[in-house]
């Protein structure tokens, strides 16, 4: 069983891990085209979106709760995500 400092620390690793690809991709490869600005952006929802989880997994003590408002924040960081990446609503935000 995991405590809870080490959720705590898996929490906030998976962002960082996460930003580290299109990293990687921009200085490896010519196809990614990311910008300071897409970095802040991308660093800004994954981890207040990892910081929302956390607060969920230390105050709710449902387990089913837990998972439902942690798959309805998940849903809801990829609905923003194709958003501003491809405007798949059609808002003033919306991607190439």
């Amino acid at each position: 069983m995991m405590t809870q400092k080490q959720k705590t620390i898996l929490i906030y690793v998976t962002p960082a891990v996460l930003l580290c690809i299109p990293l990687l991709g921009n200085m490896f490869s010519e196809e990614f085209d990311w910008s300071p600005g897409d970095f802040v952006i991308g660093a800004v929802l994954l981890f207040g979106t990892a910081f929302i989880i956390d607060l969920i997994q230390r105050i709710v003590k449902n387990k089913t709760y837990k998972i439902l408002l942690g798959g309805a924040v998940l849903i809801l960081l990829l609905l923003v995500w194709a958003e501003l990446a491809v405007g798949i609503f059609g808002t003033p935000f919306a991607g190439n």
